[in-house]
């Protein structure tokens, strides 16, 4: 969907009538996908403000970005977004420096500069505390109100604590969707996952 990796065949369709298969990943991006992969990839040498900056939603370009003189609504909206990830109180700090789980949260902030209605996000607690992951999870559930959300993660008891709906994948096709308790209970699913002798296995 991010345009990574190019499809063999079919179509991939966002918002019904937007073909993905043949743009670009900065098309696809300004469509409104953001993703998120499982290291973090921020500008180690700048602080996390100049990374919200640079990310923030536009129609003109990086070296406008750059260059162009910030609003005081644009600094606000740097300075709520830093607020909103927890890292108001960094604003100075260059990323470089940031914890492993403080880089995870800036990332996440530099997606929803770029105001996405869909977030692809690969592990997005990985590397982090137990406290940090149930910070993510909850702060997760929360944006769902606002836009998509789509994580792989092969933490079960993170997915069970917050996915709405759960899809599991085998082989590139879907082999079960729905919830947490209907997954795990398919017959299916517990044959390639956990081979057939699961049902006795599994407590």
């Amino acid at each position: 969907m991010c345009g990574k990796v190019k499809p063999s065949k079919g179509q991939v369709l966002f918002k019904q009538s937007k073909v993905l298969n043949r743009m670009q990943e900065h098309e696809i991006s300004r469509l409104g996908i953001g993703r998120k992969f499982q290291a973090p990839s921020i500008f180690s040498d700048l602080t996390t403000y100049e990374n919200l900056e640079l990310s923030m939603k536009q129609d003109r370009g990086l070296f406008h970005a750059l260059l162009a003189r910030k609003s005081e609504a644009d600094r606000r909206k740097i300075f709520e977004g830093l607020e909103r990830v927890g890292l108001a109180g960094q604003a100075g700090t260059k990323a470089g420096s940031l914890s492993h789980g403080e880089k995870q949260w800036l990332e996440i902030g530099m997606l929803l500069m770029q105001e996405p209605d869909l977030l692809l996000l690969d592990e997005p607690a990985a590397g982090m505390t137990d406290d940090e992951t149930d910070k993510m999870g909850r702060f997760l559930q929360e944006l769902s109100g606002e836009r998509t959300i789509i994580v792989v993660e092969h933490d079960m008891e993170f997915v069970r604590n917050f996915a709405q709906t759960v899809t599991v994948m085998h082989e590139g096709k879907i082999l079960k969707e729905g919830t947490m308790d209907e997954v795990r209970s398919d017959k299916r699913v517990r044959e390639v996952y956990l081979g057939r002798s699961g049902d006795r296995s599994e407590s």
